[in-house]
């Protein structure tokens, strides 16, 4: 036997049963937190418990205030101080406790805390805390903060609140049960405009885990320079991840964000910046994102209210669909921002959202909410083996499909991979893979391949979406060729078929660019009198 494939299947069978081993651990280390004073912050809690198997004694109501936005004091009076008491009564934590040195927490049972909607979401300035120590900068002088995050260091039982604290758990490629002296709670918040949009995140990501998120990502990078370059690295890295896994990705590096009217469709995963509010495809009434999708678009503040479905970009988001987002409730600076290819990267293998997000994350006690189930694991069925699904006689989805091929072929050179990946996309007719090889071909330069590619994604859609956006693909390589016309031929050609607004001036303003300028008319000078 090759000992290639013997090699994957013994990683597999690995993943599976760390899946196995580790899914049963979650619930009792979690812990769910409410507002006492909000009903439907209870009806929440209790409806998140039930889904999650989450015991009762582990759903903790808290009498805070209802705003969004409150200040320091309130957050130690009414929610660190009594969390901390519940942690001693319920002896979840191990408290080193003495007359000469601060209480040092040296075991804690719980992971995780997951947030519900109508907890208060982030903590104002204040001037003279006691015991405080201010540093310098930017960074060390400021004590606001996420409620999340400051929950995060909970057992850190420190006065000193100015500046951001290094989080232990960055970078880490370990589950949080995994890291028994982590002295840091991960923190997930089932937030939303509405009570409605969080119940259906939280259905979604169950469902999601069960059947698979499936679907395409759209990374929107920006060509920022002057320092921010690094945000641009994140999002090209994310696609070099979700090639080797087999999903499809759309990326864009203009330096604009996606426009408005571009065809969007079965989007599992968005990652973008930067812009202040939701704007392009995202903002259009009829958009949905996939059930369960992850979508993150980087700016300072992102999440800075989670109660208006049209301000910033986390709460329009989940309002379109999505199961998880992430961002800021105030500046958080570049470099502590979370790390959008750390991020997807622990996605992919398996990991929590909020294992994947707090990797992915430099610092706590700082300005970052994870919005969303906490336990969620988009991608937990690729670790899974079904004896059943793999005898199974029934057509594999495409999007499977795709998948399970890169799998098995990444090891292979990259021009080997391609021509068999088309070989194998083609006998299946597999749409997404095919326009997936192409824009890989169209990254490379190969604009001839690249071309033909898109004409073969274009004719096996059926969706209007992927027949414009491989219509969109193939124009641009033409017009990469050096061949307007025949770009201008292909725009030409589905014009018709376009009937909504945003996208009809799209299509009419590639059009305009493509088409060649009249002629001018020579002007006729006046003959002088004689």
């Amino acid at each position: 036997m090759n000992a290639r494939p013997l090699l994957l299947l013994l990683i597999f069978v690995a993943a599976a049963l760390r899946t196995a081993w580790a899914e049963p651990a979650l619930a009792p280390a979690t812990i769910v937190v409410f507002n006492s004073n909000d009903r439907e912050s209870a009806e929440l809690a209790k409806f998140y418990a039930g889904k999650r198997g989450i015991a009762r004694d582990h759903v903790v109501g808290l009498a805070c205030s209802r705003d969004e936005e409150i200040s320091r004091e309130e957050y130690d009076r009414t929610i660190a101080a009594p969390l901390r008491q519940i942690f001693r009564e319920q002896k979840w934590w191990t408290l080193r406790e003495s007359a000469d040195e601060p209480t040092r927490v040296s075991g804690n049972t719980i992971r995780f805390i997951a947030l519900i909607r109508g907890m208060p979401l982030k903590i104002r300035p204040t001037d003279a805390y006691p015991g405080d120590k201010v540093g310098n900068g930017p960074i060390g002088n400021r004590n606001d903060a996420s409620v999340d995050s400051e929950l995060s260091v909970l057992a850190r039982f420190s006065s000193e609140v100015s500046g951001a604290v290094t989080n232990p758990y960055f970078q880490s490629y370990r589950a949080i049960a995994e890291a028994p002296d982590s002295p840091v709670m991960l923190v997930g918040r089932l937030d939303a405009p509405s009570a409605q949009t969080v119940r259906r995140m939280i259905n979604d990501a169950v469902e999601a885990e069960k059947n698979g998120l499936w679907g395409r990502a759209f990374v929107d990078g920006a060509q920022n320079t002057g320092g921010l370059e690094v945000g641009d690295r994140w999002l090209r890295e994310t696609t070099g991840q979700l090639h080797k896994v087999g999903v499809p990705v759309v990326y864009d590096d203009a330096p604009g964000i996606l426009p408005d009217g571009y065809p969007v469709s079965d989007c599992a995963l968005y990652y973008g910046w930067y812009s202040d509010r939701v704007a392009g495809p995202f903002a259009q009434p009829s958009f949905r994102f996939s059930p369960g999708a992850v979508a993150v678009h980087i700016h300072s503040y992102s999440a800075s209210t989670l109660r208006d479905p049209a301000a910033n970009w986390v709460a329009p988001l989940l309002t379109q669909g999505a199961a998880a987002s992430l961002g800021n409730v105030y500046e958080p600076y570049l470099q502590l921002t979370t790390n959008l290819s750390i991020l997807n990267d622990r996605l992919l293998h398996g990991f929590t959202f909020a294992e994947s997000a707090y990797m992915a994350t430099p610092a706590v006690s700082w300005m970052h909410v994870m919005v969303g189930d906490p336990l969620y694991r988009p991608y937990a069925s690729w670790l899974q083996i079904d004896a059943k699904a793999a005898t199974a006689k029934a057509a594999v989805p495409p999007w499977k499909m795709y998948h399970d091929f890169a799998v098995q072929n990444v090891a292979r050179p990259t021009a080997e991979y391609r021509t068999l990946a088309r070989q194998v996309a083609s006998r299946a007719k597999n749409g997404p893979m095919i326009e997936d090889l192409g824009l890989m071909e169209a990254r490379d330069g190969k604009w001839p391949s690249a071309t033909t590619h898109f004409q073969q994604a274009r004719s096996l859609y059926t969706k209007r979406e992927d027949i414009l956006r491989s219509v969109l693909h193939e124009a641009d390589s033409w017009a990469k060729q050096g061949k307007p016309r025949r770009a201008l031929e292909v725009v030409r050609s589905v014009l018709r078929i376009v009937s909504d607004a945003p996208t009809l001036a799209l299509f009419k303003k590639m059009e305009q660019d493509l088409a060649p300028p009249a002629p001018t008319q020579p002007q006729v000078q006046p003959q002088p009198r004689r």
